[in-house]
């Protein structure tokens, strides 16, 4: 018998109703649904091009300063004799992820990667001491140190206000983004300080020791790194945290980037121990992943269902209420 027209949205079934709320409804609508054979696939998702230009940095992860008219020491004011040294002995390879390079404290950045070593920013946000400048091949000249990074006694807020009073080991970074080498990498200067009452004068192998104390928190090391000991062939791995993201830090220690000298290095009537220069000569090059990330990051939720499951089931039930609206 033909069904009137007029009634003939009172005789869909129940099954032809749901189908219809599920296509409706916007977790479907959002969801991509199976391509046609013979459909072009769809368009890569775009990519930071700044990210993939850096890609083409050397395999190291960055480009050598010493290359292209830059050094791997700072250049210090208020020396005496003038125009001594200290040096940058660990970089962040630019193969690290993206969002731990940019210093930032947000999205798993760099500041943040540094308080889940154990440093953080400048007590109160006031920079206290003299500028460092560093000229990294990268076409900008000698700069200024980009921040000042602080071991923060166990407290990522005003731990730096403890640092800056009783000494401890401390960072000034510098990335290198100019226009002839921009990798992205960040370059940084550590040392172990003394307390403000002395000056802030580096410990006995201090300059070796702020980097090997620093590189033991990234890799969480059970033990302290012999720094006596480490060579170009030594490697170190482990993971941080902090805010909810975790980060997986490996550590490989190269040389000829530095000498191994005292010679024009700041304080080097002091630092040196055991006949040894002030410095070693090996810089320690981490590259960093983000392995975790707090669950209101921007991930996108698990629906807890297969899209082409669900595909397969509303698109039969949708199908079976237009055969039922069929006179």
């Amino acid at each position: 018998m033909h069904r009137p027209h007029s009634s003939a949205f009172h005789s869909i079934r129940p099954r032809a109703l749901l189908a219809l709320a599920i296509l409706a409804s916007p977790v479907f609508a959002s969801l991509p649904l199976p391509m046609p054979a013979g459909e072009p696939p769809a368009p890569p998702p775009q990519v930071d091009v700044d990210f993939l230009e850096r890609r083409k940095t050397p395999s190291t992860g960055y480009y050598d300063p010493n290359n292209s008219g830059g050094a791997m020491l700072t250049l210090v004011n208020n020396t005496y004799p003038p125009g001594l040294h200290e040096p940058i002995n660990v970089i962040m390879s630019a193969y690290s992820d993206w969002d731990v390079l940019q210093p930032v404290t947000t999205d798993g950045g760099l500041i943040n990667w540094f308080q889940s070593v154990g440093f953080s920013t400048e007590c109160l946000g006031q920079h206290s001491g003299d500028n460092q400048a560093a000229n990294l091949g990268d076409g900008h000249g000698y700069l200024n140190q980009t921040a000042v990074i602080r071991w923060d006694y166990g407290d990522a807020t005003v731990g730096t206000c403890e640092e800056t009073i009783e000494g401890g080991d401390h960072i000034r970074y510098w990335i290198q983004n100019g226009p002839s080498a921009d990798s992205g990498a960040v370059f940084m200067a550590l040392s172990y300080e003394m307390p403000i009452a002395q000056q802030h004068n580096i410990v006995p192998n201090g300059y070796n020791l702020g980097r090997d104390w620093f590189v033991g928190n990234a890799t969480a090391q059970s033990s302290l790194i012999p720094s006596l000991n480490v060579t170009n062939a030594s490697s170190y791995s482990g993971e941080t945290t902090f805010n909810g993201y975790t980060y997986s830090n490996s550590v490989t220690y190269v040389s000829g980037l530095l000498q191994n000298t005292s010679i024009g290095i700041n304080h080097n009537d002091s630092v040196p121990i055991d006949g040894k220069p002030a410095i070693d000569g090996l810089v320690a090059v981490v590259e960093v992943k983000i392995v975790g990330k707090p669950a209101n990051s921007g991930a996108l939720p698990q629906l807890g269902f297969s899209t082409s499951l669900l595909t397969s089931l509303a698109i039969p039930l949708l199908l079976s209420g237009w055969l039922a609206l069929a006179p």
